[in-house]
Protein backbone atom coordinates (compact mmCIF):
# COMPACT_ATOMS: atom_id res chain seq x y z
CA UNK A 1 0.00 0.00 0.00
CA UNK A 2 2.78 2.39 0.66
CA UNK A 3 3.84 1.87 -2.90
CA UNK A 4 0.62 3.23 -4.10
CA UNK A 5 0.22 5.78 -1.60
CA UNK A 6 3.63 7.54 -3.29
CA UNK A 7 1.93 6.44 -6.85
CA UNK A 8 -0.74 9.63 -5.73
CA UNK A 9 1.98 12.52 -4.51
CA UNK A 10 2.80 14.81 -6.92
CA UNK A 11 7.14 14.97 -6.83
CA UNK A 12 9.59 14.71 -9.71
CA UNK A 13 9.99 10.59 -9.19
CA UNK A 14 5.83 10.66 -9.76
CA UNK A 15 5.91 13.36 -12.55
CA UNK A 16 8.21 11.22 -14.41
CA UNK A 17 6.17 7.63 -13.57
CA UNK A 18 2.95 9.46 -15.26
CA UNK A 19 4.64 10.96 -18.58
CA UNK A 20 6.69 7.26 -19.29
CA UNK A 21 3.34 5.41 -18.33
CA UNK A 22 1.47 7.73 -20.84
CA UNK A 23 4.15 7.20 -23.58
CA UNK A 24 3.97 3.47 -22.92
CA UNK A 25 -0.29 3.51 -22.89
CA UNK A 26 -0.01 5.48 -25.93
CA UNK A 27 2.05 3.45 -27.41
CA UNK A 28 0.00 0.30 -27.15
CA UNK A 29 -3.17 1.77 -28.62
CA UNK A 30 -0.81 3.14 -31.73
CA UNK A 31 0.83 -0.10 -32.26
CA UNK A 32 -2.31 -1.66 -33.01
CA UNK A 33 -3.38 1.33 -35.50
CA UNK A 34 0.25 1.07 -36.82
CA UNK A 35 -0.07 -2.26 -37.48
CA UNK A 36 -3.20 -1.84 -39.77
CA UNK A 37 -1.03 1.07 -41.90
CA UNK A 38 -3.25 4.56 -40.60
CA UNK A 39 -1.44 7.36 -40.63
CA UNK A 40 -2.04 7.78 -37.23
CA UNK A 41 0.09 5.15 -35.57
CA UNK A 42 2.48 4.25 -32.58
CA UNK A 43 4.11 7.88 -32.84
CA UNK A 44 1.15 9.98 -33.49
CA UNK A 45 -0.95 8.18 -30.37
CA UNK A 46 2.08 8.53 -27.73
CA UNK A 47 2.51 12.17 -28.41
CA UNK A 48 -1.46 12.31 -28.19
CA UNK A 49 -0.79 10.33 -24.58
CA UNK A 50 2.51 11.96 -23.18
CA UNK A 51 0.85 15.61 -24.17
CA UNK A 52 -2.31 15.06 -22.36
CA UNK A 53 -0.38 13.88 -19.67
CA UNK A 54 1.50 16.89 -19.25
CA UNK A 55 -1.79 19.12 -19.61
CA UNK A 56 -2.98 17.80 -16.05
CA UNK A 57 0.56 17.58 -15.01
CA UNK A 58 0.96 21.14 -15.54
CA UNK A 59 -2.64 22.16 -13.75
CA UNK A 60 -1.54 19.99 -10.79
CA UNK A 61 2.51 22.09 -10.86
CA UNK A 62 0.79 25.26 -11.14
CA UNK A 63 -1.48 24.58 -7.82
CA UNK A 64 0.53 22.42 -5.58
CA UNK A 65 3.98 24.01 -6.00
CA UNK A 66 3.40 27.43 -7.86
CA UNK A 67 -0.05 27.97 -5.50
CA UNK A 68 -2.22 28.79 -7.90
CA UNK A 69 -5.49 29.01 -7.05
CA UNK A 70 -6.94 28.34 -10.42
CA UNK A 71 -8.81 25.52 -11.25
CA UNK A 72 -6.41 22.53 -11.78
CA UNK A 73 -8.63 20.85 -14.58
CA UNK A 74 -9.10 23.80 -17.04
CA UNK A 75 -5.77 22.92 -19.33
CA UNK A 76 -7.05 19.28 -19.54
CA UNK A 77 -10.54 20.25 -20.68
CA UNK A 78 -9.32 22.28 -23.68
CA UNK A 79 -7.67 18.46 -24.80
CA UNK A 80 -10.99 16.71 -24.84
CA UNK A 81 -12.53 19.13 -27.28
CA UNK A 82 -9.50 20.61 -29.17
CA UNK A 83 -8.16 16.77 -29.84
CA UNK A 84 -11.29 16.68 -32.23
CA UNK A 85 -9.30 18.74 -34.78
CA UNK A 86 -6.76 15.87 -34.65
CA UNK A 87 -9.67 13.44 -35.45
CA UNK A 88 -10.78 15.10 -37.74
CA UNK A 89 -7.89 15.06 -40.06
CA UNK A 90 -8.14 11.65 -39.99
CA UNK A 91 -12.02 10.83 -41.53
CA UNK A 92 -11.87 10.21 -45.01
CA UNK A 93 -14.90 9.70 -47.13
CA UNK A 94 -14.72 7.80 -50.08
CA UNK A 95 -17.12 7.27 -53.15
CA UNK A 96 -19.66 9.36 -51.19
CA UNK A 97 -20.63 7.34 -49.34
CA UNK A 98 -17.94 5.09 -47.41
CA UNK A 99 -16.54 6.62 -44.83
CA UNK A 100 -13.22 5.49 -42.98
CA UNK A 101 -10.72 6.84 -40.44
CA UNK A 102 -13.42 7.00 -37.58
CA UNK A 103 -11.59 4.31 -35.33
CA UNK A 104 -8.48 6.22 -35.48
CA UNK A 105 -10.39 9.11 -34.56
CA UNK A 106 -12.06 7.51 -31.69
CA UNK A 107 -8.32 6.27 -31.17
CA UNK A 108 -6.71 9.71 -30.61
CA UNK A 109 -9.65 10.62 -28.31
CA UNK A 110 -9.50 8.05 -26.31
CA UNK A 111 -5.69 8.31 -26.00
CA UNK A 112 -6.00 11.65 -25.03
CA UNK A 113 -8.17 10.86 -21.95
CA UNK A 114 -5.96 8.35 -20.59
CA UNK A 115 -3.14 10.42 -20.90
CA UNK A 116 -5.40 12.87 -18.77
CA UNK A 117 -5.93 10.66 -16.13
CA UNK A 118 -2.33 9.18 -16.59
CA UNK A 119 -1.33 12.81 -15.35
CA UNK A 120 -3.97 12.79 -12.71
CA UNK A 121 -2.95 9.93 -11.47
CA UNK A 122 -5.82 7.69 -12.13
CA UNK A 123 -3.69 4.78 -12.77
CA UNK A 124 -6.30 1.92 -12.67
CA UNK A 125 -8.69 3.97 -15.02
CA UNK A 126 -5.97 4.55 -17.46
CA UNK A 127 -4.43 1.29 -17.98
CA UNK A 128 -7.87 -0.56 -17.67
CA UNK A 129 -9.13 1.98 -20.68
CA UNK A 130 -5.46 1.07 -22.57
CA UNK A 131 -6.76 -2.88 -22.16
CA UNK A 132 -10.25 -2.46 -23.46
CA UNK A 133 -9.14 -0.36 -26.56
CA UNK A 134 -5.80 -2.68 -27.44
CA UNK A 135 -8.07 -5.58 -26.86
CA UNK A 136 -11.74 -4.39 -28.07
CA UNK A 137 -10.55 -2.58 -31.23
CA UNK A 138 -9.38 -5.53 -33.48
CA UNK A 139 -11.63 -8.19 -31.78
CA UNK A 140 -14.21 -6.45 -32.86
CA UNK A 141 -12.75 -5.21 -36.47
CA UNK A 142 -12.46 -8.73 -36.81
CA UNK A 143 -16.40 -9.39 -36.33
CA UNK A 144 -16.94 -6.21 -38.37
CA UNK A 145 -14.84 -7.49 -40.97
CA UNK A 146 -16.86 -10.89 -41.25
CA UNK A 147 -20.41 -8.91 -41.17
CA UNK A 148 -19.17 -6.43 -43.88
CA UNK A 149 -21.66 -6.20 -46.63
CA UNK A 150 -20.37 -3.52 -49.33
CA UNK A 151 -17.48 -4.30 -51.53
CA UNK A 152 -15.83 -1.29 -53.29
CA UNK A 153 -14.20 -1.89 -56.82
CA UNK A 154 -12.17 -0.31 -58.75
CA UNK A 155 -12.55 -0.50 -62.78
CA UNK A 156 -10.11 0.90 -65.35
CA UNK A 157 -11.05 1.67 -68.64
CA UNK A 158 -8.75 2.10 -71.64
CA UNK A 159 -11.85 2.92 -74.20
CA UNK A 160 -13.56 5.92 -72.66
CA UNK A 161 -15.71 6.56 -75.49
CA UNK A 162 -17.31 2.90 -73.72
CA UNK A 163 -17.16 4.16 -70.48
CA UNK A 164 -21.36 4.89 -70.46
CA UNK A 165 -21.96 1.21 -71.93
CA UNK A 166 -19.62 0.06 -69.50
CA UNK A 167 -21.41 0.86 -66.58
CA UNK A 168 -24.76 -0.09 -67.94
CA UNK A 169 -22.98 -3.75 -68.34
CA UNK A 170 -21.61 -3.53 -64.98
CA UNK A 171 -25.39 -2.69 -63.60
CA UNK A 172 -26.35 -6.03 -65.13
CA UNK A 173 -23.46 -8.09 -63.82
CA UNK A 174 -24.64 -6.60 -60.46
CA UNK A 175 -28.03 -6.59 -59.08
CA UNK A 176 -26.83 -4.75 -56.06
CA UNK A 177 -25.01 -1.53 -56.88
CA UNK A 178 -25.18 1.36 -54.68
CA UNK A 179 -23.13 3.74 -56.81
CA UNK A 180 -21.32 4.34 -59.46
CA UNK A 181 -18.33 6.72 -60.15
CA UNK A 182 -16.15 8.42 -62.84
CA UNK A 183 -13.18 9.50 -62.07
CA UNK A 184 -9.72 9.70 -63.09
CA UNK A 185 -7.66 6.69 -63.71
CA UNK A 186 -5.55 5.82 -60.53
CA UNK A 187 -2.91 4.65 -63.10
CA UNK A 188 -2.49 8.18 -64.13
CA UNK A 189 -2.32 6.70 -67.92
CA UNK A 190 -3.71 9.17 -70.64
CA UNK A 191 -6.53 8.13 -72.46
CA UNK A 192 -8.00 6.24 -69.58
CA UNK A 193 -10.89 6.65 -66.98
CA UNK A 194 -11.41 4.96 -63.93
CA UNK A 195 -14.42 3.35 -62.02
CA UNK A 196 -15.85 2.99 -58.91
CA UNK A 197 -18.28 0.50 -57.95
CA UNK A 198 -19.74 0.01 -54.60
CA UNK A 199 -22.43 -2.79 -54.52
CA UNK A 200 -23.89 -4.17 -51.64
CA UNK A 201 -21.95 -8.23 -50.92
CA UNK A 202 -20.08 -9.85 -48.81
CA UNK A 203 -17.83 -11.60 -51.36
CA UNK A 204 -18.00 -11.48 -55.33
CA UNK A 205 -17.85 -14.42 -56.79
CA UNK A 206 -14.92 -14.78 -58.90
CA UNK A 207 -16.91 -15.98 -62.14
CA UNK A 208 -18.36 -12.19 -61.63
CA UNK A 209 -15.08 -11.07 -61.43
CA UNK A 210 -14.05 -12.93 -64.87
CA UNK A 211 -17.06 -12.02 -66.34
CA UNK A 212 -16.03 -8.31 -65.83
CA UNK A 213 -12.46 -8.97 -66.86
CA UNK A 214 -13.80 -9.88 -70.41
CA UNK A 215 -15.83 -6.61 -70.89
CA UNK A 216 -14.53 -4.97 -73.56
CA UNK A 217 -12.31 -2.16 -72.46
CA UNK A 218 -11.34 -3.16 -69.29
CA UNK A 219 -7.78 -3.18 -68.52
CA UNK A 220 -8.56 -4.33 -64.78
CA UNK A 221 -10.62 -4.92 -61.54
CA UNK A 222 -9.08 -4.31 -58.04
CA UNK A 223 -11.74 -5.56 -55.04
CA UNK A 224 -10.94 -3.49 -52.32
CA UNK A 225 -11.64 -5.27 -48.81
CA UNK A 226 -11.64 -2.01 -47.02
CA UNK A 227 -14.13 -0.50 -48.48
Amino acid sequence: MEFFDFLQEFNLCTMLIRVFLAALLGGLIGSERGRHGRAAGLRTHILVCVGSAMTSLTGLFAVQVLGNTGDVFRISAQVVSGIGFLGVGMILVRNRTVITGLTTAAGLWATATIGIAVGYGFYVGAVAATLLCVVAVPVLGHFEEKKKTITNLYIEVSETNRAGEIVRELRSLFSTVVSVDIIAPKSNAAGRVGILLLVKAYNIPEETLRAVEQLDGIDYIVEDCNA
